[in-house]
């Protein structure tokens, strides 16, 4: 009796392990697909930039890096300049009431960013009155929108730059395709597919870097204009601050 009752729990003790096994080795498989998918993925875009040509792909990919560079500088430049402009302008109106305008600039000095710049810059011009202040807030903001747009202008040159070199990649693929024709004296499937194929490669490669750097060229610029008018919101803030503070000193 006891041995019958033992026989169907060992039975379930070994459906359950092989379960576990079958589970462990489809997952086994599943990761060995991906990574093989992977591979191939890499191996497929290596052997296609070299067939590619290493002349007009090599300068592709040069513009890519380059862009890619200035793209991660940007955008670690605007993260570093970004601040609580709210909160900051609660800090200089406390600072200044407890101690006076020079309090508030230094509250300005010990803070990052292009508005405690700003700041900074219209309040050192706080006894040459009100006029002064909105000329030097207005004139200094205009250096830190230059400033935040820095590079802006090599990141667009290499944009149009790329496509264009696979445009003249591909042109040039083309007249080597029509030269050995020329030179075979007839027209083979084999000779100008091999060519067209090289000169397209270039275009798609080339065409693939401009996108990429197009979509971070936009996000750049969106965080620019967001800066911008935060800016252009705290200095008039600012102002209204300074106007409030020359009347009470009058």
């Amino acid at each position: 009796m006891a041995v019958a009752e033992e026989a169907p729990a060992a039975e379930a003790v070994v459906e359950e392990a092989a379960a576990e096994e079958s589970v462990v080795v489809a997952e086994e498989v599943v990761a060995e697909e991906v990574v093989a998918e992977e591979v191939g993925m890499h191996q497929a875009l290596k052997t296609k930039f070299i067939e590619g040509g290493a002349g007009f792909m090599s300068t592709v990919a040069f513009c890519l890096i380059l862009g890619l560079a200035l793209c991660v500088e940007r955008i670690i430049y605007l993260g570093l300049a970004s601040v609580d402009s709210g909160k900051l302008l609660r800090k200089v109106r406390s600072a200044w009431d407890e101690g006076g305008v020079e309090a508030a600039m230094e509250v300005c000095r010990n803070t990052r960013g292009p508005v405690a710049s700003i700041f900074y810059q219209g309040l050192s011009r706080y006894n040459e009155g009100v006029e002064t202040v909105d000329k030097t807030v207005a004139s200094y903001g205009s250096v830190q929108q230059g400033l935040l747009e820095k590079n802006l202008s090599w990141i667009s040159l290499f944009i149009a730059l790329a496509p264009m070199l696979g445009f003249m990649g591909t042109v040039i693929g083309m007249i080597e395709a029509f030269d050995k024709i020329q030179q075979a004296g007839d027209i083979s499937a084999t000779i100008v597919a091999g060519g067209i194929k090289v000169a397209l490669l270039t275009t798609v490669f080339g065409l693939i870097v401009a996108i990429i750097l197009q979509i971070f060229y936009n996000y750049i610029l969106s965080r620019i204009d967001a800066l911008v008018n935060d800016m252009e919101d705290a200095s008039i803030s600012l102002l209204d601050i300074v106007v409030e503070k020359t009347k009470v000193a009058e």
